[in-house]
């Protein structure tokens, strides 16, 4: 047993931030989609900013964190492992903070999502 099942209040929030990474998870995709060679990270925000704005969602005081929280917790790291499935990634050949998804991985990210559910 988790202790979220001992706490109805922690098993909602949680279960409220899961719903909006998911959502920043999938703008964020489509932001770096866009852009096969990747954006820096002040483009990014300002993209998902926007993309935010026209479908008419809350943009929080924290938004540019919970956006760098989401590519974090999503972007492979320095030593990324066989069938690595994150799709985000860092190009090591772009100067500055770079953010980009790799196609391959995000592929192996929705099918792997798809046999979880």
């Amino acid at each position: 047993m988790s202790i979220d099942e001992y706490n109805p209040v922690r098993a909602t929030r949680n279960a409220m931030r899961e719903r909006h990474d998911r959502g920043l998870l999938g703008d964020l995709i489509a932001v770096l989609e866009e852009h096969p060679a990747g954006l820096r990270r002040w483009s990014v925000m300002r993209a998902m900013r926007k993309r935010r704005e026209r479908a008419g969602c809350e943009i929080t005081p924290k938004f540019e964190g919970e956006i760098e929280r989401v590519f974090r917790k999503y972007c492979v790291d320095e030593a990324p492992r066989e069938n690595e499935t994150r799709p985000f990634c860092r190009p090591k050949d772009k100067p500055g903070e770079v953010w980009a998804v790799d196609r391959a991985r995000l592929d192996r990210f929705f099918e792997a999502a798809c046999e979880a559910a």
